[in-house]
């Protein structure tokens, strides 16, 4: 029989119950939570935004990544609260409280899996699905203090999700259990075309240049200090050759055309009730020009070739998946924008390059000794083996 959480961190849309009961399998006896722009059978799915919702009859199935997690033995107990229509890292929706981080009182969870991320780390269920376009399962992660795991892009069957920026958009996990994890998506991958693929070996370790000095002093000595902790050694730095600046603005255009292309008729014709945050992202977004488009192009396949090369060998990349620990929430004042703004320049390579990330707990920043995560980035189609590192497989 499975034991309802109860949510005292607000991270749920409604309050906990059974939605689909787990058969049989690798993750049976496991809990499991679904943001709330993954579909599940019989349940609205409102992407964080009430006016969407009320437009919207309950799913008649489930996202396929939902079967396939409920087949393996994982019973779903909810839908968790999203930043709305997931456009967001910051961890709030005006029209939601604020999940609640357990792991760094009175800051934010991160965002948009916002609801997902608390829920994990406060012990309501054991791992939670996500999605991760410019960071939302990353951030949140590291935030948190949790696993994270945002799998290489296409690589799990984003069918019955509501998207925002699909050449982006990823569907991936949280939980607090690497060896669980792992599991959770070797299942998620069969969905996808990965499926039944070997993990590629892991030959060796590179601390992602470009990416570390992206950190103000005192968090990139935080972060080597916990890589240390975790893995025994801090490696040598690998530069990959690009510029985050340039890897900031080309993930700002294409997303941004993607989510106006996605959302902009609905906003135009139904014009539903924004948070003020959101709206400015989209007019920003329904500014966008096919020249902007078609001169961010080019940059996105340099980003992604110097990913790829500096991957090829078996290395995986060493860095931050945030800037800094979690910051207060519901701030959008310039500094919170700058924390924001060096978040996103981190976060745009994997998303530019569609590698794989699996976010580790390890660093702490003082003076409060808030979480920040170590992030693990492989080539395109190594998941598994950067499970399997992160699980010590």
């Amino acid at each position: 029989m499975t034991v309802l959480p109860t949510d005292d961190v607000d991270a749920f849309v409604g309050v906990p119950e059974v939605l689909l009961a787990g058969g049989d399998g690798p993750l049976a006896g496991s809990t499991l939570a679904v943001k709330d722009v993954i579909d599940v059978a019989g349940r609205v799915t409102g992407a964080g935004n009430p006016d969407l919702a009320a437009s919207r009859a309950p799913a008649p199935r489930s996202a396929p990544v939902v079967d396939a997690l409920v087949a393996a033995g994982a019973t779903v107990v909810g839908k968790t609260v999203t930043d709305e229509l997931a456009y967001s890292l910051g961890g709030d929706n005006v029209h939601y409280a604020v999940p609640r981080n357990v792991a760094a009182p009175g800051r934010s969870p991160g965002g948009s899996s916002s609801g997902s991320a608390a829920a994990v780390a406060a012990g309501l269920v054991d791992v939670a699905l996500g999605t991760d376009t410019g960071g939302s399962i990353r951030v949140p992660a590291s935030y948190c203090g949790i696993l994270g795991w945002r799998p290489t892009h296409g690589a799990v069957s984003a069918e019955g999700v509501t998207p925002l920026a699909p050449s982006f958009d990823t569907i991936g996990l949280l939980a607090r259990s690497a060896p669980l994890l792992r599991d959770a998506a070797e299942v998620a991958l069969g969905t996808g075309p990965l499926a039944g693929a070997a993990p590629a070996p892991v030959r060796r370790l590179a601390l992602a240049a470009e990416l570390v000095d992206v950190l103000e002093p005192e968090v990139a000595e935080a972060l080597l200090e916990g890589i240390e902790a975790t893995l025994g050694s801090v490696p040598a730095r690998r530069s990959l050759g690009i510029d985050v600046d340039e890897c900031l603005g080309t993930f700002r255009t294409l997303q941004g055309a993607e989510a106006w292309a996605e959302h902009g008729a609905w906003i135009t014709s139904s014009k539903p009730t924004l948070g003020p945050a959101t709206a400015y992202r989209f007019d920003v977004a329904s500014r966008v020009t096919a020249s902007d488009v078609a001169e961010a192009r080019p940059v996105r396949e340099r980003v992604r070739a110097a990913v790829l090369a500096a991957t090829a060998d078996g290395t995986v990349l060493l860095g931050p998946p945030a800037a800094g620990p979690a910051p207060e929430p519901a701030r959008h004042d310039e500094a919170s924008e700058r924390i924001r703004a060096d978040t996103l320049r981190l976060t745009s390579v994997a998303g530019l390059a569609g590698a794989p990330v699996v976010v580790l707990p390890g660093a702490s920043v003082a003076p409060e000794g808030f979480p920040l995560g170590i992030a693990l980035m492989g080539a395109p189609g190594t998941d598994l083996a950067l499970l399997d590192l992160a699980a010590g497989r």
